[in-house]
């Protein structure tokens, strides 16, 4: 077990920040959480221990955004440029919400759910690291 203050969002962008992605899980009945969490929802233990995500899913769901948040405006986002948000669902059965790139943002198709991706980490010396998941094609 960890100590508590592993368990933060802090720590979390922290890890993030490091180019990996965690998670915790209940040492007693073995629920996992992102962002981390000190206590289980399950169980309500504070038994809680960090894994380290594989960072391998598939798209559950996508949506494409032209009219985002004011980051993502300030990022040069907008109905002229595009960007595409979604759920991914972890290999190790967690879902996570993300920006998704791979997807064909003029034509979005159906068959994008199901998609295999990867994570990818956004370094940024200014801000803290983004992350998101890449689309796998025959070529990745």
């Amino acid at each position: 077990m960890m100590k508590d203050n592993n368990f933060t969002i802090a720590a979390y962008q922290g890890f993030i920040d490091d180019g990996k992605l965690m998670g915790s899980r209940c040492t007693k009945c073995g629920a996992m959480f992102l962002p981390l969490k000190p206590i289980c929802d399950q169980c309500q233990e504070a038994s809680m221990e960090l894994l380290q995500m594989s960072g391998r899913g598939k798209i559950v769901a996508y949506s494409v955004i032209m009219i985002g948040p004011q980051k993502m405006i300030e990022e040069g986002f907008d109905r002229q440029n595009p960007y595409c948000s979604g759920i991914v669902e972890l290999d190790e059965g967690i879902r996570i919400p993300a920006r998704i790139a791979g997807v064909d943002i003029a034509k979005p198709i159906k068959e994008t759910i199901g998609s295999p991706c990867r994570l990818e980490f956004t370094p940024n010396s200014n801000k803290p690291g983004i992350l998101f998941f890449k689309i796998l094609n025959e070529l990745s």
